[in-house]
């Protein structure tokens, strides 16, 4: 019978065949011989630390003997949380997921060491190890799925929140298994957790699905502004804090949803009363800094979105006012740009107007967000990126339609590559469209594109001939 490999043997077998004695060993690792002894008469564990110094010294890559010390310190052993946490973080710090797998399905049919490797997951979460925080929350969600706990909606949150990523199908399934444990969380998490689903369904196009959050997001943040100040204790002000934004613009953000919402529907009169609403903030009782900061940000896009409301109705008269705004109070790194941009291209298509000095006066800021990184904040990283795919299609076909044919069919192929890319399947297939209605006009080298991402778009079923 073939015996079982542990880490004692293996450095038991490297000290023999390099002839160094325990003393001369300890000296490489770092380790005082009477700890090397223990381990390797068997009579001592030892830490991921000592197993890391070990394997140093034996010239071994670090995290060699990392499936053994799985083997002969987690599994056939009775579990302790003192030797597997700080395990848990090495493995994360080296990104050897598949260990911490193991190290999970070896030790998660007990409940009892869920909330620690729950903490474990906050922790990697918090210092931005979301691949390896993923697996524990997985974990535990999988482990007290029947617990009915706001620790598993916690860990819901942190899921969908780290999921949600470039692809559109990926990020409808997150959303959609996230929905249901909203109510679950605290009450003033759930105000996080609603904004950011809000987004997400936003960056969809989902309108139906925005419109019923946002107004359930202002709902419950009165409630939550109303207890804060009636009460005004120091354990609701505390909760108050660990909310990303002041309280009162959870109230004012879902009107400004709203008026989205409207604005996507061409219901333009409806979304200036949201306007009107969300820019109305007299009744706001703070005065500090950042509460004067969000104000600001309120009125910005009041002002804005009452110029995009009348020019998208029909108003072109205002298209100048417009652009001076836009000019004079955003600078090139402002995220609304893109979307500041979009308006002006929607209109110039929807009315037939001449944009190209307009193009030409932000081209730097054009040139700018789209190459521009998305950031943590699921807006930044949803709402915006979906805005330039938007911005882009809009001035393929303002370009084509005037017959400037390379810079169409360039931002065009864009497009749809990136729509393919994303699993954005509705802008794919317009994108199709487009270019079918002006394919006659394309060279040879953007026919060969075309034809090459419409095949791996067949292969991805996006759509069907």
């Amino acid at each position: 019978m073939k015996q079982t490999p542990t880490i004692r043997m293996e450095l038991d077998r490297f000290l023999k065949q390099e002839g160094l004695s325990l003393i001369q060993f300890g000296h490489i690792a770092g380790m005082n011989r009477g700890i090397v002894s223990s381990i390797v008469t068997g009579n001592k564990s030892m830490s991921v630390n000592q197993l890391d110094r070990i394997t140093e010294a034996m010239g071994l890559p670090e995290g060699h003997f990392y499936d053994l010390f799985i083997e002969n310190y987690i599994i056939d052993v009775p579990p302790n949380m003192r030797r597997i946490e700080p395990f848990l973080y090495r493995c994360a710090e080296l990104d050897k997921l598949d260990t911490i797998r193991r190290v999970l399905g070896a030790i998660m049919d007990n409940l009892l060491y869920s909330p620690k490797l729950f903490d474990i997951a906050e922790a990697l979460f918090t210092q931005g190890q979301h691949a390896a925080a993923l697996l524990l929350y997985e974990g535990v969600a999988e482990a007290e799925k029947y617990q009915h706990s706001e620790r598993l909606a916690i860990c819901q949150y942190r899921i969908f929140t780290i999921q949600i990523g470039d692809d559109q199908n990926q990020n409808l399934r997150a959303a959609t298994l996230f929905e249901p444990f909203v109510e679950r969380l605290d009450e003033i998490d759930q105000l996080d957790a609603l904004k950011d689903l809000a987004n997400v369904y936003r960056s969809m196009r989902k309108w139906d699905e925005v419109d019923e959050i946002a107004r359930k997001m202002r709902g419950k943040a009165e409630i939550q502004y109303s207890m804060k100040h009636q009460q005004n204790s120091r354990e609701r002000n505390e909760a108050a804090m660990k909310l990303s934004r002041p309280m009162f613009v959870y109230i004012s953000y879902g009107d400004l949803l709203c008026a989205g919402v409207c604005e996507a529907q061409g219901d333009y009169q409806q979304a200036q009363q949201y306007t009107y609403a969300y820019v109305n903030l007299d009744w706001v009782k703070e005065t500090d800094e950042d509460t004067q900061h969000w104000i600001g940000l309120f009125q910005h896009w009041a002002e804005v979105n009452t110029y995009v409301y009348k020019l998208l109705s029909g108003d072109t008269s205002v298209l100048t006012d417009y652009v001076e705004y836009i000019a004079t109070s955003t600078n090139k790194a402002d995220k609304e740009m893109v979307t500041k941009l979009l308006n002006v291209m929607l209109a110039a298509n929807r009315y037939n107007i001449d944009v190209d000095n307009i193009l030409l006066r932000f081209k730097m800021e054009i040139d700018f967000f789209a190459q521009m990184n998305p950031s943590a904040d699921m807006y930044t990283y949803q709402v915006v990126p979906e805005q330039t795919t938007r911005f882009k299609y809009e001035l393929a076909k303002y370009y084509l339609n005037r017959g400037n044919y390379s810079y169409g069919f360039k931002y065009l192929l864009d497009v749809l590559s990136k729509s393919l890319s994303n699993n954005k399947e509705s802008f794919f297939i317009r994108c199709i469209r487009l270019f079918e209605r002006f394919k006659q006009f394309a060279d040879v080298r953007s026919f060969e594109k075309y034809e090459i991402l419409v095949s791996e778009g067949q292969r991805e079923r996006l759509f069907y001939y």
